[in-house]
């Protein structure tokens, strides 16, 4: 490999004879940081990540045709639906501070019971997790944000599959944690569901009861016509006034049939139990830990320490080469760099004499 004047670029054989040339660290730091690499993933705790996949139920409040809200599901909107019913609404939820919260403070098997009789214990996943602060709503707060850092959550627009996944020190304990939180989504969703045919009902009865009243009110008026008027069908007033007065009678039925069946599916859909979640797959304890990958890891570490290695003996060939073919000027460069470190040390000592 030569270096001329102006700094001829090194070819890839001259560039393999520089690495061989200082092979103890083009091959040894790679090596090296493998190795140490490999140790500290024998020290890091394990991580293991339980997954879990549901699908809503959502229920269309649009008389679109089917082929149009298809191609719009497709393209990830979605059309006529309530947002409440949604695949991102649900997403949302799970990781809402509520259903956090109630997952901290629900028992789990404790994965490291204190020694005694080999009786196995539980405890809240807050003391699982060893989250502490300065009261108990702070240490809540904190337990809060530690588990929506454990948790992902990913919503396919396409195939409306919401997946969760938890990441935690135990296999087991990561599966429980899923589970439970897809068990708490599906009870607040149902109570949700339920509390909102509940107040449908409570409003068609009031709207039922208020148009059996007025129904009331309007046969009795057309009796009342045919008792004071036995003669009517020979007044053209009269027969106007019973034509009215039958037709609001008319009315008044239909919209009480109408409220009537408003109120009978109200109480269906009260009463309804039937789970809005559908779990695809529940999360299982996972037999293999997701951090850390000792192979992977040592593997990227070769590679870093491989480049590290190579670009700086590269970089030393080139200097010195550029030493030697510049001497004058990096002996200038140098006696300057050498200058100005003794004036900054210089400064330095004056500011300590004079505080």
């Amino acid at each position: 490999m030569n270096v001329a004047d102006g700094g001829q670029d090194i070819s890839l054989v001259g560039a393999l004879n520089t690495v061989l040339r200082r092979w103890r660290v083009a091959f040894g730091l790679p090596l090296l940081l493998a190795a140490l690499t490999g140790l500290v993933s024998l020290v890091v705790r394990p991580t293991y990540t339980a997954t879990t996949t549901f699908v809503p139920e959502v229920r269309s409040q649009n008389r679109l045709p089917s082929g149009l809200v298809g191609l719009a599901g497709q393209l990830g909107v979605s059309i006529g639906a309530d947002p409440s019913q949604s695949p991102r609404f649900y997403g949302d939820v799970v990781r809402s501070r509520e259903l956090l919260e109630r997952t901290l403070l629900s028992r789990y098997a404790d994965p490291h019971p204190p020694a005694g009789d080999g009786v196995a214990d539980s405890a809240t996943l807050l003391r699982i997790l060893q989250v502490e602060g300065d009261n108990p709503a702070d240490s809540l707060a904190r337990g809060v944000k530690r588990l929506d850092e454990l948790i992902t959550v990913r919503v396919d627009a396409q195939t409306s599959i919401v997946r969760v996944t938890v990441d935690a020190r135990y296999a087991t304990l990561a599966a429980a944690v899923a589970n439970r939180l897809v068990a708490y989504l599906n009870e607040f969703n149902t109570k949700k569901r339920q509390s909102q045919a509940r107040e449908r009902r409570r409003f068609s009865e009031e709207r039922v009861a208020a148009a059996d009243s007025e129904l009331r009110r309007d046969e009795d008026a057309v009796k009342t016509f045919y008792e004071r008027n036995r003669g009517w069908q020979q007044a053209p007033e009269l027969v106007f006034e019973e034509a009215r007065l039958r037709r609001q009678v008319t009315v008044s039925q239909e919209l009480y049939l109408t409220l009537k069946r408003e109120y009978e599916t109200a109480r269906i859909e009260e009463v309804n139990d039937t789970p809005v979640i559908t779990v695809i797959d529940a999360a299982v304890a996972p037999q293999e830990r997701s951090q850390p990958r000792p192979v992977l890891w040592m593997a990227v570490a070769l590679l870093v320490g491989g480049m590290i290695s190579v670009s700086w003996a590269l970089a030393a060939t080139y200097v010195e080469r550029a030493r030697g073919s510049a001497e004058p000027e990096y002996r200038e460069l140098s006696g300057m760099l050498q200058g100005a470190r003794r004036s900054i040390a210089g400064a330095l000592r004056r500011l300590v004499h004079l505080g």
